[in-house]
């Protein structure tokens, strides 16, 4: 079906990229025909030189020269719904809203492809086929996961974006529904769909029995201890968050702007949740680079300029939870079967690394 485009570069990854993967070619039977058309440069009302296609679980991302298209898979899993057409534009309408709330100028507009005879327009007058969501392109560059390992990350980076978060927190919803998901117990259920999900792979290299039992053990004590869930309650630290926040959603971008991108708009029980939680994504992500120091000083300079000292009571448990879940999505990226083997192997190497993280972090409860 693809011809010409059977040799594009998919670049496929589970909540954001780890390991560089390998270059697969496109499977007839997998993609949907509309891809066709949007490879293809003349199929945009805006110049384009190249079109390239990244791929994630649950997504379509076309880079397309200024901007990027976004179309959602027909999934359907645990956590995420897009089977119907329908459902995939309330989430597309959805996507555009909540993350207008950080960055409205990079969320453009909410869009949809109509069949056109043998073909497919943008916006057309014909069937709809799908919808999708268009973006302002990002410098690459300047994604702070690339800022990372460059070693261009500084301090003022991290002043800005603790910056743009209080005032977020701050103006963030939170209603009775989302103040009933930071008790102990709903807390409770996120992790443990986390630890079952990951029992499949319990005596696999990263995920030791007694380096499982051990995250459990002592994630499931701090679990009893409802007072402190409670009290962050109390405080009104159950907010409607970012719920991804993490340095592939975060960019530095020309003349100083930062933009904070693409988070969680599939699952509303993802997303409300104590602000640490949030902020504990980007401090583990931190320490998991390496710059420790680095996560110290956004903490520090959170704490400061939210006064929210009780943060550092839930820190190390929530900074846990991140670790685990990404160890997750590396076990399961590993274990999808058309990884190649290098890649696998990788993937495999940075859920150890987690894994690990999470333990020392456990160890700390």
């Amino acid at each position: 079906m693809f011809g010409a485009f059977k040799s594009a570069l998919i670049c496929i990854h589970l909540q954001g990229a780890m390991p560089e993967m390998s270059a697969k070619t496109i499977d007839d039977s997998i993609f949907p025909q509309y891809l066709e058309h949007l490879l293809q440069p003349e199929s945009y009302p805006h110049p384009v030189d190249k079109v390239e296609l990244v791929q994630t679980h649950i997504s379509f991302v076309i880079l397309a020269g200024d901007f990027v298209y976004k179309w959602k898979k027909p999934v359907k899993f645990g956590f995420v719904d897009f089977a119907s057409l329908a459902k995939r534009k309330f989430f597309c309408e959805r996507e555009l809203l909540l993350n207008r709330r950080l960055c409205p100028e990079i969320y453009l507009e909410t869009l949809w492809l109509s069949r056109e005879g043998q073909s497919f327009r943008l916006k057309g007058d014909g069937e709809i086929v799908e919808y999708g969501l268009k973006m302002v392109r990002m410098p690459e560059e300047g994604m702070l996961n690339r800022v990372i390992a460059a070693g261009r990350l500084r301090q003022e980076h991290i002043a800005q974006i603790v910056d743009i978060l209080v005032p977020f927190y701050r103006q963030a919803g939170q209603g009775d529904e989302i103040r009933e998901n930071g008790r102990a117990s709903a807390v409770a259920r996120t992790i443990s769909s986390n630890f079952a999900e990951t029992k499949p792979f319990i005596g696999s290299a990263p995920l030791s029995p007694e380096r499982f039992a051990w995250i459990k053990r002592g994630t499931d004590a701090f679990l009893g201890r409802g007072e402190l869930f409670s009290r962050r309650i109390a405080a009104g630290c159950i907010r409607d968050c970012h719920g991804d926040l993490y340095s592939n959603n975060i960019c530095l971008a020309d003349r100083g702007k930062i933009h904070i991108f693409d988070c969680l708009e599939f699952n509303d029980s993802l997303r409300f949740i104590d602000t640490c939680a949030d902020v504990a994504f980007l401090a583990m992500d931190l320490d998991f680079h390496g710059l420790v120091a680095m996560s110290d000083y956004f903490i520090h300079s959170y704490i400061e300029r939210s006064g929210d000292e009780g943060l550092l009571k839930v820190l190390d448990f929530y900074k846990c939870y991140r670790a685990y879940v990404r160890g997750k999505v590396g076990l399961l990226a590993a274990a999808d079967p058309v990884m190649e083997k290098s890649a696998a192997e990788g993937w495999s190497r940075t859920a150890g690394r987690y894994f690990q993280l999470a333990e020392q972090y456990a160890g700390r409860l």
